[in-house]
């Protein structure tokens, strides 16, 4: 046989294995432009007797709307998708070209685990692969697909890539098989129940939930802009929100984007804090928002969630906006043994490293802890603005602090009703004494967010 007929039969040996993982990978990408690496990739699985055609991976470069990306898929119809070393070896090395270039990766992950029969060089495997995700974080954006089922260690690439896409009713991602979670549980539940986007919405790993893999490709290459785009021409420079002056809630907030420019990140997870990546005045930012009617207050989901969002901030040099309605930390037993005073000295910590401009708008309160993290100018925003009906307070009622200095000398009914009156709450006390930068009428806030962004921009 000569060895273009050598080739071509290979070809498509390799093509017939893979093309189920190769019309998902065009499904993402711009038409015709993959460029596979490492194809003639063949090792010999010794327990099943088989081919590992492509090392039951397919990686490459493409490009998704003009945009460069690199793009790892694993093949779950070789050997179940089962993770080997030389898999992970071959990741490995598609992630070296990525970091040597500064290019984004995207994930397809589907496997049942590991390949029986590799033993402790599987793991070794991982250990490099795991570690080279890990060292490119915050330095490329990784987008990660449930592609299917994807269980094993295989599962901690998606507590190190920036955002996770799980699939409705098709993705489930678990560190143990979901027989094995139900048999320890003695509980029968389903896959989509155990590692399901729903069923994992107290893990905050489901960034987005998604019908299709070109709903990924839309929200991937809207959030890529935002990204690696600081700026760009925008009309909405001097446009004024009336509707805040009715109703200043966290829906109406979400107008101070630019039209189009606002992508919800783990909306799922701790809902009452919103975190978005948007632009304002066509600046790319990064954006908090508490949304209570009558603030919110803090525990270790949501302070983590914040933590998480601003360490991604800090990466990215994105600004840094917090919209504060918020209140101090939960005042109850479980919330005082868990780990969110931790969590909130390192969401300080990450804080102190953003060097992009941080501004803090109290659109709704700031009590207590409230104003001491996410609004005192000592915290380090560059600005601190007030809606003209924000409350700014130590205590949020008078029973507040009746109830604090309860054990305390019996203090004056009257003069703590007089001191922690509403209008003893508001803003322009706090702008008295140089901690609020302007108070200001709601509908003007998007005026005064983009001539703030502009000065402070690098």
């Amino acid at each position: 046989m000569d060895k273009i007929t050598l080739l071509q039969k290979r070809k498509k040996q390799l093509f017939d294995a893979g093309k189920h993982v190769r019309a998902d990978i065009n499904a993402l990408i711009d038409a015709d432009s993959f460029v596979e690496l490492s194809a003639f990739s063949f090792s010999k699985n010794e327990f099943y007797g088989e081919n590992a055609e492509g090392e039951g991976v397919v990686t490459g470069f493409a490009t998704i709307c003009d945009y460069p990306f690199y793009i790892v898929a694993q093949n779950g119809a070789v050997l179940n998708g089962g993770v080997s070393n030389a898999n992970c070896k071959k990741i490995e090395k598609c992630l070296n070209q990525a970091e040597k270039t500064g290019t984004p990766v995207i994930y397809l992950l589907s496997s049942l685990g590991v390949q029986v029969g590799e033993g402790v060089s599987v793991l070794e495997g991982l250990a490099g692969l795991i570690l080279k995700a890990s060292q490119l974080k915050g330095s490329i954006p990784q987008y990660l697909v449930v592609n299917g089922e994807a269980y094993g260690q295989i599962a901690l690439l998606a507590g190190i890539c920036d955002f996770n896409f799980f699939i409705d009713k098709k993705s489930v991602l678990a560190a143990n098989s979901p027989l094995v979670i139900t048999a320890k549980d003695g509980a029968n539940a389903s896959k989509l129940e155990i590692g399901g986007a729903a069923g994992l919405k107290g893990a905050n790993l489901a960034t987005f939930t998604v019908k299709s893999l070109e709903e990924v490709k839309k929200t991937v290459v809207e959030l890529n802009e935002i990204i690696c785009t600081p700026v760009i021409d925008s009309d909405e420079l001097n446009v004024s929100l009336p509707a805040l002056d009715k109703k200043a809630d966290g829906k109406a907030i979400k107008s101070v984007f630019d039209k189009d420019y606002a992508i919800e990140i783990g909306a799922a997870y701790s809902p009452e804090v919103k975190c978005y990546l948007g632009r304002i005045g066509g600046i790319a930012v990064a954006a908090v928002v508490f949304d209570g009617d009558n603030g919110v207050e803090l525990n270790a989901h949501n302070v983590r969630k914040l933590k998480d969002f601003a360490e991604f901030a800090s990466c990215y040099e994105l600004p840094y906006i917090t919209f504060v309605n918020t209140l101090g930390i939960t005042a109850d037993k479980a919330t005082n043994n868990s780990l969110v005073i931790r969590e909130i000295g390192e969401y300080v910590s990450v804080l102190d490293c953003i060097d992009a401009a941080k501004i803090s708008v109290v659109y709704g309160k700031a009590i207590g802890l409230g104003y001491t993290v996410f609004a005192a100018k000592s915290m380090g925003y560059d600005y601190s603005y007030a809606f003209a009906n924000a409350k700014i307070a130590l205590f949020d009622s008078v029973q507040g602090a009746e109830i604090e200095f309860s054990g305390e000398k019996k203090l004056d009914g009257a003069k703590l009703a007089a001191k922690y009156a509403d209008e003893n709450s508001d803003p322009v006390n706090a702008a008295g004494g140089g901690y609020i930068d302007n108070i200001i009428q709601p509908s003007f806030i998007k005026q005064y967010l983009v001539a703030s962004l502009q000065m402070l921009l690098k």
